[in-house]
């Protein structure tokens, strides 16, 4: 088995791709020169968050992020069997163009790898769930200061005590990502981010941590802790990472998902949402 530690050095720096186009991010990471988190890379594009499945699970999965559309807005779904998302981009292969891949086996993380072309069959079926990384530009276009992208960081994401509408195997808790908000900025945060519903759009709590079952905010359970300035309050946004804790329960024979905070970067722009053509039942 592999985990991210054991990768070389990357060959290109988040610094130097945080300007590129994103056919040049996507190119970088297709070659194994980039494996770290996309906040604040291909700017103005749509990211999205990834879950590979079994295709006897991909109905129960989909209708699973209906049913929840907060923190799993689908923004698109592959044809069985196929690597490819023509909506999201015509050159987006879904085997390497992520930074970096979980594996998990009966939900134990298996293996972290940055092409999982051995992995994929006739079998597979894809998701992609929109990110909330997609609004942060809007944000820091508002004045509202993004840290963690300043300082080349991911964002801390939490398991909540926030239930989901359970669906088939699928269910658990929410996650939430959490960002440093001046509290005289929230108001407008929270009009801006609306914007975004494929985005998980407003936040969905603000303020006191333990109402939603978070007890430590310097222990996030992904990403890395935020460092508060005066006068700055926490603001959790309904997070992609979700299915991740939903498959705990489900445990699958094999899933695969992006490493929370290293996204699909699509050809979409940031304020369209794409139209989903959902798997259709038998």
């Amino acid at each position: 088995m592999q985990d991210a530690a054991h990768f070389t050095p990357f060959a290109l720096s988040h610094e130097e791709l945080r300007n590129r186009a994103v056919d040049d991010v996507r190119a970088a990471i297709r070659a194994g020169d980039y494996v770290g988190h996309t906040a604040g890379l291909a700017q103005g594009m749509l990211q999205a968050n990834l879950v590979i499945l079994p295709v006897d699970l991909a109905h129960d999965f989909q209708a699973f992020c209906v049913k929840n559309p907060r923190p799993c807005p689908l923004v698109g779904v592959s044809k069985p069997g196929s690597p490819r998302m023509p909506h999201l981009g015509g050159s987006i292969d879904l085997r390497t163009d992520v930074p970096m891949y979980n594996v998990y086996r009966h939900a134990e993380l298996y293996e972290q790898v940055e092409d999982i072309s051995s992995y994929w069959d006739d079998d597979s079926v894809a998701f992609a769930i929109g990110c909330s990384f997609t609004f942060e530009r809007a944000l820091q276009k508002a004045g509202i200061r993004q840290r963690h992208i300043e300082r080349d960081r991911c964002v801390s994401m939490y398991r909540t005590s926030i239930e989901l509408t359970r669906v088939g195997p699928f269910g658990g808790g929410m996650v939430v990502s959490m960002r440093p908000i001046p509290e005289a900025d929230v108001a407008r945060v929270k009009a801006i981010c609306a914007q975004y519903p494929h985005a998980h759009g407003a936040p969905i709590h603000i303020g006191d941590p333990a109402v939603i079952g978070i007890h430590d905010l310097d222990a996030p359970d992904w990403g890395e802790p935020a460092s508060f300035e005066p006068g700055e309050v926490p603001v959790f946004w309904a997070c992609g990472v979700t299915p991740q804790n939903a498959l705990a329960a489900a445990r699958p024979r094999l899933c695969i998902t992006h490493k929370p905070g290293s996204m699909l970067l699509t050809d979409v722009r940031e304020d369209e949402r794409p139209v989903v053509d959902l798997l259709m039942r038998p």
